[in-house]
């Protein structure tokens, strides 16, 4: 009995450790992903020190901009997030240019001195944006990114907003606070039989 517990223990632990060594090998040999780690860095390397952010700094910002129209007027608080991440909710509010649209920034704005605070879902896109930005030749950008609080990391971006319990908006609820960001569809919520989709 002994012996064919340990063959069964052996025939499913190799083949699991095999996947996951041989999982770990493509990670650290694909050439692009680690090419694009440091292309991110470089975008990072261009963003000053003291203007990376987190969320509690940037809900101060966001706050005072709510409050004064005047001290709104003269900023810029640009959610990068995708069209479809900033329908389901959003900081109300803020400004949205997607990522991918970074190039139009200078036309929109063209003070190089203008307060800026980039975000996105975590601060990925937000750190290539603010540092386009930069490398444009832009002097006042904050960047919102991760941060730990008290003992609890903070993911910043839109789920460091939600974890630090902020509220959001969308055009169909008003405002609302996630309980639980889930960056997947629950067992439950896949199980729908009939959904019939409609952005408006």
């Amino acid at each position: 009995m002994k012996k064919v517990l340990f063959f069964l223990c052996t025939a499913t632990l190799i083949p699991w450790l095999t996947g996951q060594a041989l999982a770990a090998n493509t990670k650290a040999k694909n050439p692009l992903v680690t090419a694009e780690h440091a292309v991110h860095q470089e975008f990072i390397n261009a963003i000053p020190k003291d203007h990376m952010i987190d969320v509690y700094k940037l809900h101060e910002v966001w706050q005072k901009a709510m409050s004064d129209p005047a001290y709104r007027s003269k900023i810029y608080m640009i959610d990068v997030r995708s069209d479809s991440e900033w329908n389901a909710f959003h900081i109300e509010g803020v400004d949205h240019v997607q990522a991918g649209h970074v190039y139009l920034i200078p036309k929109k704005i063209p003070d190089p001195n203008t307060e800026i605070y980039i975000f996105c879902r975590t601060s990925h896109r937000a750190k290539y944006v603010g540092g386009f930005l930069y490398k444009y030749g832009y002097k006042n950008v904050w960047v919102v990114g991760p941060t730990t609080k008290n003992g609890v990391k903070n993911k910043g971006g839109a789920v460091g907003w939600a974890q630090a319990g902020f509220p959001f908006v969308n055009q169909f609820t008003g405002s609302f606070k996630i309980i639980k960001y889930r960056q997947h569809p629950s067992k439950a919520e896949k199980s729908f039989r009939l959904r019939m989709w409609h952005p408006y």
